[in-house]
């Protein structure tokens, strides 16, 4: 069985809708957060919500074929969900706490593709020059503030401690890779 991979994928050429940075797609999202992101409908689901629905299948694969570039930016969401749920383990926060939390690991430091901490940099090109890595650094962190609102709405789901049905996945390790280069 195949993993699932993002539905924003496009074929390589001079008609592509979406700019990369490096290889990854620079996608659409809603968020009101400051960034080079361009806003995407709100009636329709960006690469966020595509990361959140499809983390908890994607997450039993130890490989995954790349399609795309919108599927790099779909790794990295799904090792910064791991990531996020691992926070959540310790302790039982409130959802409060949970959500401050997420936030908090959100806007911390972490490696982009190119730097030697980065995990991934055999899967990831390094950016061309240094307002493109500026430019990547500014999208992931938009990226990352983003999905840490969105999921900590999900994993708590208007309850007082995390959902088990979330949590259950916080141990799960996707692609074998622990995390996607947090720096602590």
């Amino acid at each position: 069985m195949p993993a699932y991979h993002s539905s924003f994928n496009e074929p390589a050429g001079p008609n592509q809708r979406y700019r990369s940075l490096g290889n990854i797609a620079l996608l659409p999202i809603k968020t009101k957060i400051k960034g080079p992101a361009p806003s995407a409908d709100s009636s329709q689901d960006d690469i966020i919500d595509e990361a959140i629905a499809l983390f908890r299948a994607n997450c039993f694969f130890r490989n995954f074929e790349i399609k795309g570039n919108a599927d790099r930016a779909l790794i990295y969401l799904l090792l910064f969900i791991q990531e996020c749920l691992g926070k959540l383990q310790k302790g039982t926060p409130s959802p409060t706490e949970g959500q401050r939390t997420l936030v908090t690991h959100a806007l911390q430091n972490f490696s982009i593709p190119g730097e030697p901490q980065f995990p991934l940099n055999a899967m990831y090109e390094k950016t061309t020059s240094k307002n493109d890595a500026d430019a990547l650094r500014q999208y992931l962190s938009q990226l990352r503030q983003e999905c840490a609102t969105r999921l900590a709405v999900k994993v708590y789901n208007g309850e007082d401690k995390p959902s088990k049905w979330w949590m259950c996945f916080s141990k799960r390790k996707f692609m074998g890779l622990p995390n996607i280069g947090t720096l602590q």
